[in-house]
């Protein structure tokens, strides 16, 4: 009996509230503010290739958003919507496809407006990654949101006022007084061409390096190897050798910064460092088409092809108008017998 008594004593039991510990915060404790979450599904189907896309734009989302969100067919809006809020969940990003062209919608749960944008073109952060000599892709990369900059937008236009608060209100807000720096590590920069009308949708990763220190240098500080010096006669001529080609000329022509604190061994505080940013994926170009005043639904407040209110686009568009509107319809008709069901697998998802 003693021998069983003291094995039962060594039995772990997990504890409960280890669950509730890893979900994220729903406010930042610094500025006070709610942070905005995301989810990032799809209506229809899709593709290989835009279903590469949704899994691009859940990873630049991250780490507010569902990186493993499942979806069923059976799985409409009212079930997502049903799920977001109970999770803190903000913003809708609703990828579709028409027989034109793929579809983005961009939506503030739970009443609207719903921007809808055309894409012209993309490429996946694979295409970008092969594209590169030196891909740079760290570990932690995602561990914090993006910073976004927009760029073009300062015009009167209600649209343009109306994309620009969607786009800044969809990721965190940044105390620049209390921010830390090695936690800008990512940037999202979209650009508005007034004359083509089209939105470049850029995403980058930020790297500093230090002004006036050569790659041999820099390389050896951050690996702590040991370097090759059989074939020199003295130390200086490790340090002093081009190599692979000095980078001071590019350093001096880059945006250089001063910093304020540590972010490595070789970037260290009240030194300058060389901004340079490389660009991860996935690539963009898009356009505004449409307008609505709720979630997918609602009065057209702005229309690309000049039909406001509720009437129908002319022409083609008519028939994208159609899909766009079966589309709405699929995702609002649901099935309350199954709505708890589907509210458990997309919780599945989250807590993956």
């Amino acid at each position: 009996m003693a021998r069983f008594h003291n094995r039962k004593k060594k039995v772990f039991v997990k504890p409960i509230v280890k669950k509730q510990q890893q979900q994220q915060p729903n406010v930042d404790h610094i500025t006070g503010n709610k942070i905005p979450k995301s989810f990032v599904f799809s209506r229809g189907k899709l593709p290989g290739p835009l279903r590469q896309l949704r899994m691009d734009l859940r990873k630049l989302m991250l780490p507010y958003t569902a990186l493993k969100l499942k979806e069923k067919k059976r799985n409409n809006l009212k079930d997502f919507l049903n799920v977001a809020g109970p999770m803190g969940v903000t913003h809708f990003l609703i990828l579709s496809k028409t027989e034109t062209s793929p579809v983005l919608r961009v939506a503030k749960t739970p009443q609207g407006p719903t921007l809808t944008f055309k894409i012209h073109e993309y490429s996946l952060a694979v295409d970008i990654s092969q594209s590169q000599l030196r891909p740079r892709c760290p570990q932690d990369l995602f561990k914090n949101p993006p910073l976004i900059v927009l760029s073009g937008f300062a015009a009167a236009d209600e649209q343009l006022r109306l994309m620009t608060t969607m786009f800044k209100n969809i990721f965190p807000d940044i105390d620049i007084n209390t921010v830390k720096l090695s936690s800008c590590q990512r940037i999202l920069l979209l650009n508005y061409n007034k004359d083509t009308k089209l939105i470049d949708f850029r995403h980058y990763s930020i790297r500093l390096q230090p002004v006036g220190v050569s790659r041999r240098i820099r390389k050896f500080v951050q690996n702590h190897q040991v370097p090759d010096l059989r074939n020199l006669q003295d130390v200086s001529d490790f340090v002093t050798k081009a190599g692979y080609g000095s980078e001071s000329e590019a350093d001096e022509e880059a945006a250089t910064v001063t910093l304020t604190s540590d972010l490595s061994r070789v970037n260290r505080a009240s030194t300058k460092s060389a901004v340079k940013l490389q660009e991860i994926g996935p690539r963009m170009t898009l356009q505004l088409t449409k307008i609505e005043g709720g979630l997918c639904a609602g009065e057209v407040m702005f229309s690309e092809y000049g039909n406001g209110g509720n009437k129908k686009k002319p022409g083609n568009e008519e028939g994208n108008e159609k899909e766009d509107g079966e589309n709405d319809g699929q995702m609002e008709d649901s099935d309350e017998d199954d709505e708890a069901d589907n509210e458990e697998d997309m919780e599945e998802g989250e807590e993956d």
